[in-house]
C-alpha cells in the first residue's frame, strides 16, 4: 500500500495524477488507493479535480503543486512546528461565478475552493474562509495542516473575490463583501454532502473558523447560519457594523501618523484616542507603509465609492487637504451614504452557537479596542455573556504572526493560542466541558512561545 502511494507521489512531480471534471468533461479512473473517490463529485461545482496524495500537509503540497505558498506567506512565525505525513485526497474546484480575480490552478475564475479528506477521518469537518483578500490556500499552513493531523476534513473558500481590486466584484456597494457569506454557505453545504458521499456518512460536527476577514465570516456564520455549524473559532475577525468599523479609525492613522513621526505629541495622543494601543508604536511605521493606507482605500471604495468621485480607490498616501484624500474621510459625515452597503454586511453580536474569539493586544491593523472588545460587548448586550461566547485576549499578539520574526522581544505568535482555543471548543461542544471564562492570556516569561500557549 505504501509502495502504491509512493508511485502516485512520484507521478505528481511530473504530471499530477488528477481526476478532473467539468460540466462537459468525463472522469478518469483512479487507482485502488483512492477507489472511494471514483465518480466523486462536489455538488454545484462547475470544475473539480481530485488528487490522491501521500501527504496533505503543506510540506508535501508545495512539492506536488497542490497549494500556493503565496496565499499563506507571512501568516506564521518562523519556527512554527507543523505535522506532516497525512495521506488522503484533495479536491480543487470552483463554483459558478462571473469574476476572474483568482488565478490559482490557471483557471482565472473566482469562487475557487479546496477540500481535503484524510484517510484517518475523525468524522468532523472544518470550514474556513481566506483572510484579507487572499485565495483558498491561505489557511493551509496555519489551519489545514494541524486540523488534518487531528483527523478533520477541511474545506476552504476564496470567498468569491480576491486581490487588491476585489471591490470591482458586484453591482452595488457592499456586494463584494456580501458575496463572502454566500460562498461560505455554498461550500459548507457542498463539503458536507461530499464528505457523506466519500466516507459514507455525514460529518458529526462542523466548525467554522478563520483569521482576520476569515474571522469576520466566522462571526457572520455563527450569527446567521446556526443550521450549518456547531461552533466557531474567531481569530481577530474584522468588525463591520453601522457604529463600528475600520473606516472610522484608519483615516485618523493616515492623518496623524506622519505628524507623530515628526515628533508631535498631540498626533501621538490622537492615535491612541483612535484605538491604537500604547506600546504598539514600534509597529506603526510598518503598518502605515503596508496596511493602513491600502486597507482604507480599498474598503472605502467597496463601501463608499462615490467619496472620491471618478477615482478608483483614491490617491495612495495623500496628505490631508488633498482633494478626495482618504486621510480626510469622515465616516460620521458619510454615514447616511454608506448605510445601505454596511447593512448588507453588518454583524449584530447575535451569535447562535458557541464561539471563541481571540485577539492580540498589539494588533495594529484591527486594534483590539475598536474590534473584538466592541464585538464582545455587542454579544453581551444580546444576553450571551458567558453562555455561548468566550473571549481570550493574547498579550503581545499582533495581526500577523510573522512580525514576531522581527520583534521576538516584543511580540508573541497567536497561532499556539488559537490551537489551544480550538481544543477548548471541541470539549465545549462535544463534551459539554465549559472553557475558561473570558481571560487575559499573559505572555510567558520562558517557554517556546512560537509553539505553546496555556489558556487554562
Amino acid at each position: 500500500m505504501k509502495f502504491m502511494r509512493l508511485i502516485i507521489l512520484i507521478c505528481l512531480f511530473t504530471a499530477p495524477f488528477l481526476l478532473q471534471q467539468d460540466v462537459h468533461g468525463s472522469n478518469q479512473s483512479l487507482s485502488n488507493e483512492c477507489k472511494n473517490a471514483a465518480g466523486l463529485t462536489v455538488p454545484g461545482a462547475e470544475m473539480q479535480k481530485i488528487a490522491c496524495l501521500e501527504d496533505l500537509s503543506t510540506e508535501s503540497l508545495v512539492l506536488t503543486g497542490h497549494t500556493n505558498p503565496n496565499d499563506w506567506a507571512g501568516l506564521h512565525a518562523a519556527g512554527t512546528s507543523n505535522p506532516s505525513g497525512i495521506p488522503g485526497i484533495q479536491i480543487d474546484g470552483y463554483f459558478q461565478d462571473t469574476s476572474t480575480t483568482n488565478r490559482n490552478n490557471n483557471w482565472n475564475h473566482d469562487s475557487q475552493f479546496v477540500i481535503r479528506f484524510p484517510d484517518n477521518w475523525n468524522g468532523k469537518l472544518i470550514i474556513t474562509g481566506a483572510p484579507g483578500n487572499r485565495a483558498q490556500y491561505a489557511n493551509d499552513y496555519i489551519i489545514s495542516d494541524w486540523v488534518l493531523s487531528k483527523g478533520y476534513a477541511f474545506a476552504s473558500t476564496d470567498k468569491g473575490n480576491t486581490g487588491l481590486q476585489f471591490y470591482k466584484d458586484g453591482d452595488e456597494p457592499g456586494d463584494a463583501i456580501a458575496e463572502w457569506h454566500k460562498r461560505v454557505r455554498e461550500l459548507t453545504v457542498a463539503a458536507k454532502e461530499t464528505a457523506k458521499r466519500y466516507y459514507g456518512k455525514s460529518p458529526k460536527y462542523t466548525y467554522m473558523t478563520g483569521i482576520s476577514n476569515g474571522g469576520y465570516v466566522t462571526r457572520y456564520a455563527i450569527e446567521n447560519s446556526p443550521d450549518l455549524f456547531d461552533g466557531g473559532i474567531d481569530w481577530e475577525g474584522t468588525l463591520f457594523s453601522e457604529d463600528h468599523n475600520l473606516l472610522q479609525y484608519l483615516p485618523t492613522a493616515l492623518t496623524y501618523y506622519p505628524e507623530y513621526k515628526l515628533g508631535s505629541e498631540e498626533a501621538h495622543e490622537k492615535m491612541i484616542e483612535a484605538g491604537f494601543e500604547r506600546g504598539s508604536e514600534f509597529l506603526w511605521d510598518y503598518h502605515y507603509s503596508v496596511y493602513w493606507d491600502l486597507t482604507q482605500r480599498i474598503y472605502r471604495e467597496e463601501l463608499d465609492p462615490t467619496y472620491d468621485g471618478n477615482l478608483e480607490a483614491g490617491i495612495p498616501f495623500c496628505q490631508p487637504g488633498t482633494p478626495n484624500c482618504d486621510a480626510d474621510y469622515n465616516y460620521e459625515d458619510r454615514k447616511g451614504i454608506v448605510k445601505e452597503a454596511i447593512d448588507k454586511v453588518a454583524l449584530t453580536g447575535k451569535i447562535k452557537k458557541p464561539m471563541i474569539t481571540l485577539h492580540g493586544t498589539l494588533d495594529t491593523l484591527l486594534p483590539i479596542k475598536t474590534d473584538s472588545d466592541v464585538y464582545t460587548k455587542m454579544i453581551w448586550e444580546n444576553g450571551e455573556r458567558n453562555k455561548k461566547h468566550r473571549y481570550y485576549t493574547i498579550e503581545d499578539g499582533t495581526h500577523t504572526d510573522s512580525l514576531y520574526n522581527q520583534h521576538p522581544d516584543k511580540l508573541r505568535p497567536i497561532l499556539p493560542c488559537y490551537r489551544e482555543s480550538f481544543e477548548l471548543m471541541e470539549k465545549w461542544v462535544e463534551g459539554n466541558e465549559q472553557p475558561p471564562v473570558n481571560k487575559y492570556v499573559e505572555r510567558p516569561e520562558s517557554s517556546d512561545v512560537v509553539n505553546s500557549c496555556t489558556i487554562q
